[in-house]
């Protein structure tokens, strides 16, 4: 296996989140620059919602910011270095800036016929390191919430999201729900 891409970006230009294609088939990115460099990672919606939440209450415990007025839209060309497994958050009160940790999935494939080791061995996951301001942050919580709220409504019933062609709802035993 090779060794995955790491980045680490100590003060970020741009810090966003956004999708590519319509309602239902969305893909969701992460994306961070620096000093010219972009740098672009595959998230889900839910990774995207729970960031979020997270950054939210972070930074509801500390001063107020105005999030700055800058365009929160995708740097293109959109290609991902490659896809999330794992975020985390934290805040560094000494230089009042906001981290966030990514850290690639990793798919162990097991060999046909090998032994299953019961250590894990280091696996070559990339990490990205992006240290904002807290308006840079509260900026990206802002776009995240308008991209998750942005896609299908959802079944008032199962809480699935309902297709344009319509939905059929698992309460009502797979009968389509009437208009």
């Amino acid at each position: 296996m090779s060794e995955a891409e790491s980045f680490e970006f100590d003060e970020v230009d741009h810090l966003t989140a956004g999708t590519v294609g319509p309602p239902g088939q969305r893909v969701f990115y992460l994306q961070a620059s620096a000093g010219g460099e972009v740098v672009t990672l595959k998230v889900e919606k839910g990774q995207v919602a729970a960031l979020v939440t997270y950054i939210t209450a972070l930074l509801s415990d500390l001063p107020p910011s105005e999030p700055p007025s800058t365009d929160m839209s995708l740097i293109e060309p959109v290609v991902p270095e490659w896809v999330v497994g794992a975020l985390g958050v934290s805040y560094d009160e000494l230089s009042d800036r906001v981290l966030l940790l990514a850290q690639e999935l990793v798919v162990r494939e097991e060999a046909e016929g090998a032994e299953e080791d019961d250590d894990d061995e280091d696996l070559d996951a990339g990490v990205a390191r992006f240290t904002a301001t807290r308006e840079q942050a509260a900026a990206l919580a802002a776009r995240g919430l308008e991209l998750v709220a942005a896609g299908r409504p959802t079944c008032s019933l199962c809480g699935n999201p309902i297709d344009p062609e319509g939905h059929v709802c698992p309460r009502l035993n797979g009968h389509k729900r009437p208009g």
